[in-house]
């Protein structure tokens, strides 16, 4: 029987090895939601972004800003794709002046 004892200080346990495993929960796996090589790209990207931040789903966006002929992209958790889709779909339907109305309700919870 392997013990912690017999085992050399440098090696890892079981138990710190189970702490490093990666997580493969399949909702977990970053999916595209929005994908664009236009010369705004970066910037709706960076809006979408901000409108899931703010809805608190979680997303990443992935592009390079040194080379904005490139294709970004603003990828979400596969497990929160719909809600993804239905948020960015509320917020381009209330457009500017939602956004407007929106900042100035979260001004005045601040205040």
């Amino acid at each position: 029987m392997d013990t912690d004892m017999d085992r050399p200080a440098d090696e890892p346990s079981e138990a710190s090895l189970d702490e490093q495993a990666p997580d493969l929960d399949p909702g977990l796996d970053m999916v595209p939601l929005f994908s664009s090589s236009n010369h705004d790209a970066e910037m709706e990207a960076m809006a979408i972004h901000g409108i899931l931040d703010a809805n608190g789903i979680e997303a990443i966006v992935v592009g390079p800003s040194t080379l904005p002929v490139l294709e970004f992209q603003v990828q979400v958790p596969k497990a929160q794709l719909d809600e993804a889709r239905r948020v960015v779909a509320e917020g381009r339907a209330a457009g500017p002046q939602g956004a407007d109305e929106a900042e100035q309700g979260s001004e005045e919870v601040l205040t």
